[in-house]
């Protein structure tokens, strides 16, 4: 069943309301701040609304496991999950950055000297769930990928985005964006 706007509002304002793992925001503070993080510095609509909906599929796992928590002890494989609900509502270019985020970790923790060390607590746990750092030829193999340098930039928004202390637009100020999207997919 595709998820409509009303039902992803319904998702980050209620499920969202929860602790993203062991990182000090909600799972809807980090949507918005990734979010945010991607409109300033000058991405497009499609990016923009990868980085708000690229951990809904957390949000869905907890609603068919029927809990307010998002188990974070385990991969809950988030980045597939949320696709069947959006694959046809959105684009293209919306979905794959969404689906490519968690590889792009992996990525970057192969490529860049020092990124590892960047990361979270709660990312490094995660990554070792993910499969840990890609190896030089997984990494050549990613980038050949339709959307592999959006699903990169998209990762670098998501792990900027857990201060507790940012000040961000509220849900709202995107629903125009993802709307416009949707109406353009239909």
């Amino acid at each position: 069943m595709a998820l409509n706007i009303d039902d992803i509002v319904r998702l980050l304002e209620q499920r969202g309301a929860q602790q993203y793992g062991l990182e000090a925001v909600s799972q809807r503070e980090h949507a918005l701040q990734c979010a945010h993080l991607a409109e300033t510095a000058g991405e497009p609509d499609e990016l923009v609304i990868a980085c708000l909906l690229h951990d809904l599929g957390h949000l869905i796992a907890a609603e068919k496991a029927g809990t307010m928590d998002t188990d974070m002890s385990q991969d809950d494989l988030h980045q597939y999950t949320v696709l069947p609900f959006l694959r046809g509502v959105l684009p293209d270019a919306v979905l794959e950055p969404i689906r490519l985020h968690v590889d792009a970790k992996r990525y970057l923790c192969q490529a860049e000297g020092g990124y590892y060390a960047s990361l979270s607590t709660a990312s490094v746990h995660s990554l070792a769930q993910q499969g840990g750092a890609y190896t030089a030829v997984e990494s050549r193999a990613f980038l050949l990928q339709p959307f592999a340098a959006d699903a990169v930039r998209l990762r670098r928004y998501d792990d900027k985005a857990k201060d507790p202390a940012r000040v961000v637009p509220p849900l709202d100020h995107y629903l125009p964006r993802l709307e416009q999207l949707m109406l353009q997919t239909a």
